[in-house]
């Protein structure tokens, strides 16, 4: 939900145009929220978990790193 309110006003001069065009593609940009398919979402915590296994012998820090982010994605 948004709180973005804004005015309409009788100002049809250039600037108000550039004004409104600039106002609209700001709401219509925050408006639309991105979705993430369940397969997508699946393959990047075994992508991530793969990294992570990958990793294990010579840095066991970012290994753990990795896994986290996986359990968080």
């Amino acid at each position: 939900m948004s709180a973005t309110t804004y005015n309409t006003f009788t100002d049809t001069g250039y600037f108000a145009n550039i004004a409104n065009a600039a106002r609209q593609l700001m709401a219509a940009l925050f408006a639309v929220q991105p979705v993430v398919s369940q397969r997508n979402k699946e393959e990047t915590i075994w992508w991530l978990n793969s990294l992570a296994k990958d990793c294990e012998m010579h840095s066991p820090s970012l290994s753990a790193e990795l896994r986290y982010f996986a359990s968080r994605a």
